[in-house]
């Protein structure tokens, strides 16, 4: 079935298809970002942490409510197991007061009986500092990055690369944004991860379709089969690769417990969209710029042409 809608012109139309759904997304997650923003967590916005036990296993819609009513400010409740509990805390004027409210009120109870195991204050501009790092890093990845794709490939195919990049991030940022998902320095390093894992994607591709064009120097094939054919070649190769990758995130994602969902959440999105905008974006992309055979031709001076028509 992938290889009937592959060939010709059907595959083409898929993949201008894929692309100009690619756009709308794009736009829809800039969108979202312009109006929504992202749900920074602690680890940026600075506030109050604090880990605590229970005696028996509660259920945390109704820890929430218990604790709402001795809570007067916002908080996040999350739970990392059967009893045991993560409180987050805006920073605020009243903050401390209501960490002691609530704090007296789950360890008093007989029947959540909880047990405090650490509360830990973690300064704004410590998180501002942590945000100012991680961008820097993602910033040096990106110009990397740019900078192999420069030396590797002809220029159409390295700015498909870089665009299916950059697609793939702003894809993940406006899921986040639309979510609301907490935004933390663990979803900050799956980003990272994003940026290693579509660039090999994309290179897979890109590499396929130059090697393909180079044995195309007659222009026998039109640039649309020949990049219809390298989608092929690859395309077993991607989903395998994609979906043993998909499985263990998958994995981390279901029962490495509420720390790591960011984290697993947005690498599965990024390995999803990034397997499309290899094929919709960074395959497609060049041939509209004009990607051809041609663009892989030997170039030969004169005086190589004269001795190579020499008798």
């Amino acid at each position: 079935m992938l290889n009937y809608f592959l060939k010709g012109e059907k595959g083409t139309r898929l993949r201008f298809m894929g692309m100009l759904l690619s756009a709308i997304l794009v736009l829809l997650s800039v969108f979202t970002l312009t109006q929504k923003g992202l749900n920074f967590g602690l680890d940026f916005t600075g506030g109050y942490l604090t880990e605590f036990t229970t005696s028996q296993s509660v259920e945390l819609k109704e820890l929430q409510s218990f604790i709402a009513k001795n809570h007067n400010g916002e908080f996040e409740l999350t739970a990392q197991g059967n009893s045991h509990f993560q409180l987050r805390e805006a920073p605020s004027a009243s903050t401390t007061a209501n960490s002691l409210d609530w704090q007296s009120a789950v360890t008093q109870d007989d029947d959540i009986n909880a047990q405090v195991l650490s509360s830990a204050y973690i300064g704004s501009q410590v998180g501002d500092e942590l945000f100012d790092q991680g961008c820097l890093a993602m910033f040096a990845a990106m110009i990397a990055v740019m900078i192999y794709l420069a030396v590797r490939f002809e220029w159409r195919l390295a700015l498909g690369s870089v665009v299916a990049l950059v697609h793939d991030l702003i894809l993940v940022l406006g899921l986040f944004s639309l979510l609301q998902i907490e935004f933390n320095l663990t979803v900050l390093a799956s980003l990272l991860a994003i940026i290693g894992y579509s660039l090999n994607d994309s290179i897979i591709v890109g590499d396929r379709v130059r090697e393909l064009l180079r044995v195309q120097s007659n222009n026998v094939l039109s640039p649309a089969t020949i990049i219809n054919n390298a989608i092929k070649s690859t395309l077993t190769r991607t989903l395998i690769t994609s979906g043993t990758t998909l499985a263990t995130v998958a994995s981390v994602w279901l029962l490495a417990g509420a720390p790591l969902q960011g984290f697993a959440i947005a690498l599965f999105t990024g390995i999803v969209v990034g397997t499309f905008s290899s094929i919709c974006i960074a395959a497609t992309l060049p041939e509209l710029l004009g990607l051809s055979a041609k663009n892989y031709e030997v170039k030969v001076d004169a005086h190589t042409q004269t001795l190579l028509d020499m008798p």
